[in-house]
């Protein structure tokens, strides 16, 4: 087996909660009072252009919210969205103690709008664990594409079996396998520490 290099991680689902997933836009229709069904229709025709930074949060919101007249303003959404975001601290403990072992690039590898990604990155200190953010609105595709694993890899100079890549989705951890990283499906902090010793990745 090839030494481990570096190691991408996923975020939402790992080291913290799902920044806008479908929980929390049902949790936002329920809170501002309005159909839960449409909002995730339209959410559904925005949502690709709004994480693969072609379109910016005002623009979204105008297309799946605020096309028509509301009783909150889009400030009040915001500020909802964003709260909805929540670090698990046994995940980020577990990242900290791995980075000050050295020696390997820790790097974030996510689906993410930009505004939202870059509120995450300053609101729980990212730049603490992380030297390098591959974000899907910074890079133009999402996961599970494997062009965002090919585009990581590129940019780090890894060979993909030099590379592990962390994802509590299935999927994306499928897809960055048939590229040739390795792949870690998480499932819990002790789970992931367990199958990260076994590539010799250890605190």
């Amino acid at each position: 087996m090839d030494e481990i290099k570096s190691v991408f991680w996923d975020n939402g689902g790992v080291i913290l909660t799902n920044g806008w997933d479908r929980p929390a836009r049902q949790l936002a229709a329920e809170k501002f009072h309005f159909d839960a069904a449409e909002f995730e229709e339209r959410n559904g025709l925005v949502f690709d252009a709004y994480e693969s930074g072609r379109m910016t949060l005002d623009e979204y919101l105008q297309g799946s919210v605020f096309y028509r007249e509301r009783l909150f303003t889009a400030e009040d959404f915001k500020m909802f969205m964003f709260a909805q975001s929540q670090p698990y601290p046994e995940s980020l403990d577990l990242l900290a103690a791995l980075g000050r072992a050295g020696r390997r690039l820790f790097a974030s590898l996510n689906n993410e709008a930009l505004e939202l990604n870059e509120y995450r990155i300053e609101k729980f200190n990212l730049r603490n664990y992380f030297t390098v953010f591959f974000s899907s609105c910074y890079l133009g595709v999402r996961k599970p594409d494997p062009r965002i694993y090919r585009l990581a890899l590129k940019i780090t100079q890894c060979e993909p079996g030099e590379c592990i890549f962390i994802d509590d989705r299935e999927v994306n951890v499928e897809s960055a396998q048939e590229v040739g990283l390795h792949g870690i499906l998480f499932q819990s902090v002790a789970q992931l520490r367990n199958d990260l010793a076994r590539f010799g990745v250890k605190t």
